[in-house]
């Protein structure tokens, strides 16, 4: 049976491929034009096409969407995005299910991807992390990004959680942020990415629903960034234990 399994979760992962670029292909060129459109308006429609891609490409592959707590984005606010982070699958149920105008914190690798890469950076806040001087740089993109109106989403554990802890510790970045421009958090706690596309298995994929839950948001209120990490890091791992099975 187990032998099955991995055979069938290759064959999907491949069709997860092929559907991915297909309809890429379809939406890549829509999506490029919505930067003719002055921000934030331009950029709402680039991600309700996201949301239109997304929707599609996670139904072909058997991984539909449900999100909860939309209701928490108040209109004419603007937040930090707060998300955890186990699978690359993360990244289609984060930035286009957030509702309105956002851009993402992207590292710099896939931004070089053939034709890929020009749709990301429209998406995405481009940072090298192993340099001094991007991070710097991105910090104020971020600022600027959210004084333009669009939500900021950000992983705060930087890469993909391969432990058993429902979230690997925190940086600093995302707290920070809030503290020195006073945007409230709303935490993010994605489930069940890890089944669906684990991290630590290569090119298997295996169909699984999918959800968002978007949490009510943390004010700043003068609070330091060590405050923030710390009541955001235990809203989500509680919220991540109490809907994980």
């Amino acid at each position: 049976m187990n032998i099955i399994k991995a055979v069938f979760a290759r064959v999907w992962a491949f069709w997860g491929l092929i559907s991915f670029v297909a309809t890429f292909l379809i939406i890549l060129i829509p999506s490029l034009l919505t930067a003719l459109i002055p921000d934030p308006k331009g950029m709402g429609y680039f991600i309700k096409l996201a949301r239109l891609w997304m929707n599609t490409w996670l139904f072909m592959i058997g991984c539909p969407v449900t999100v909860r707590g939309k209701y928490h984005f108040k209109k004419g606010q603007t937040y930090i995005v707060t998300c955890n982070h186990n699978s690359l699958l993360d990244i289609p149920l984060s930035s286009p299910f957030i509702p309105g105008a956002n851009q993402t914190i992207a590292k710099k690798e896939f931004a070089k991807v053939p034709l890929f890469g020009w749709y990301y950076e429209r998406g995405s806040v481009i940072v090298d992390r192993k340099s001094d001087a991007s991070r710097r740089k991105s910090y104020e993109l971020m600022k600027a990004a959210l004084e333009k109106g669009f939500h900021m989403c950000i992983y705060p554990e930087g890469t993909r959680n391969r432990t058993t802890a429902p979230l690997k510790q925190f940086y600093d970045g995302a707290f920070k942020l809030a503290a020195d421009s006073g945007y409230s958090i709303i935490p993010a706690v994605i489930l069940n990415t890890k089944k669906a596309l684990p991290a630590n298995r290569f090119f298997y994929l295996m169909p699984h629903s999918l959800a968002i839950h978007f949490l009510e948001p943390i004010e700043v209120n003068g609070q330091s960034s060590a405050v923030l990490k710390e009541l955001v890091f235990n809203k989500m791992a509680a919220h991540y234990l109490k809907h994980t099975h």
